[in-house]
């Protein structure tokens, strides 16, 4: 039987990525988010300080990079369904590429699509915006206002594709991680 796969989504700067190393941290497995290491592929000797968002300008083809970044998040998924594990933890998941793309007027064809409706993930859990936490970093290009219209853009891809996501509350890094394992006890 496949582990229960359980995405953990929304806009930049939100803590996504604290709480995932924190739930690795308490021993559960967890697939990282991969644009960071693309991104900084990607942008290797270009100067970044004149980038007000990431519109993906710094690559050559756009859509090739989603291609790579979709391709790397199915690689993970397809992963996950072996482990042996109960519950698989994922730093974002397949339909946050296509939100992306619609957020900066990407165009995509209907293998990503496909690739979102039939890889299924059990819940999606979303951080929402929270500026007294968001910092924009060398990855990271976007302001706090398109941050939040990026998590908008998330929360209407999953809907599109038939998700619920979960709303976590603000809280420490530890109140947040015991809502998301409180959250595993009910749907196991």
């Amino acid at each position: 039987m496949s582990p229960k796969r359980i995405v953990i989504t929304g806009g930049p700067g939100t803590g996504k990525t604290s709480l995932v190393r924190h739930l690795e941290e308490d021993g559960f497995l967890c697939y990282h988010e991969i644009i960071r290491d693309l991104t900084s592929e990607a942008i290797n000797g270009v100067d970044t300080v004149s980038f007000e968002s990431n519109p993906l300008v710094f690559v050559d083809d756009p859509y090739q990079f989603n291609q790579r970044i979709l391709n790397g998040r199915l690689d993970q998924f397809q992963k996950a369904t072996m482990a042996p594990e109960s519950v698989v933890f994922f730093d974002r998941g397949l339909p946050d590429v296509l939100a992306y793309m619609d957020y900066f007027d990407q165009s995509y064809g209907p293998d990503f699509i496909a690739a979102c409706k039939d890889n299924r993930y059990d819940t999606v859990v979303i951080l929402p915006p929270w500026e007294g936490i968001y910092q924009s970093d060398e990855e990271r290009f976007e302001s706090f206002e398109q941050a939040s219209a990026i998590h908008l853009e998330l929360v209407k891809t999953y809907t599109s594709f038939d998700y619920n996501p979960v709303n976590l509350p603000f809280g420490t890094l530890q109140e947040r991680s015991s809502f998301v394992t409180d959250l595993i006890k009910s749907i196991l």
